[in-house]
């Protein structure tokens, strides 16, 4: 396995390029962007995810991946997962000056998901969605938890996700996506009132 990291130090970028046996992965990821997506994973559903991540997160997000899905989708998505959360850890830096917590409620027809994050250096996720299909697609929704885990685990990031309503698969993953988003978008906005300050009584988020 190869990760290797790259902060553009004009803007808060992130950019990783990730190569295994079973995949290979690029990513860049800008939190100053306006929305622009260009994802091709290989896997169609987890595209369309990207390009909600992208709009409604406000982040521009480049993705090329290739990867072992002939044999099912489990690498790249995993992989993509752990390159974005790397990208990620890369952009915000020191973190000075964030909000550092995002909340979101999302409604997506009879879906509704709030999620909730901090990017406080600790990794944790609790997830709680009832996805009652077992595919959207070709894609295997248990693989969307995985993709946060993935995602939580480079960022080190905590984040709770919480299904309020739902019944259709589509709808819940998508309005997953678009809250997470949206808070996260929130939380790496800069708090003017906080003037580059560390958003920590400790003085200092880190990933360990």
């Amino acid at each position: 396995m190869a990760t290797d990291s790259l902060v553009d130090s004009g803007a808060r970028v992130g950019e990783v390029k990730r190569i295994t046996k079973e995949t290979n992965v690029s990513v860049k990821v800008n939190l100053d962007g306006s929305g622009v997506s260009d994802s091709s994973t290989g896997i169609p559903f987890l595209d369309h995810m990207l390009d909600q991540l992208a709009s409604h997160g406000m982040l521009d997000v480049h993705v090329k991946a290739t990867g072992d899905i002939h044999i099912d989708d489990h690498h790249t998505n995993e992989d993509v997962a752990l390159a974005i959360g790397t990208a990620l850890l890369q952009a915000l830096g020191d973190r000075k000056g964030i909000n550092r917590f995002g909340d979101f409620s999302a409604p997506l027809d009879e879906a509704l998901i709030h999620v909730s994050l901090d990017l406080s250096g600790r990794p944790h996720l609790s997830y709680n969605l009832d996805i009652t299909t077992q595919r959207v697609g070709t894609y295997d929704t248990q693989l969307v938890e995985h993709f946060f885990q993935s995602l939580v685990n480079t960022s080190g990031m905590t984040l709770h996700i919480w299904q309020l309503a739902g019944r259709n698969s589509h709808h819940i993953i998508e309005a997953t996506f678009k809250a997470f988003a949206r808070a996260l978008r929130q939380a790496t906005e800069y708090d003017p009132r906080r003037r580059g300050t560390v958003p920590s009584s400790k003085g200092v988020l880190s990933r360990s």
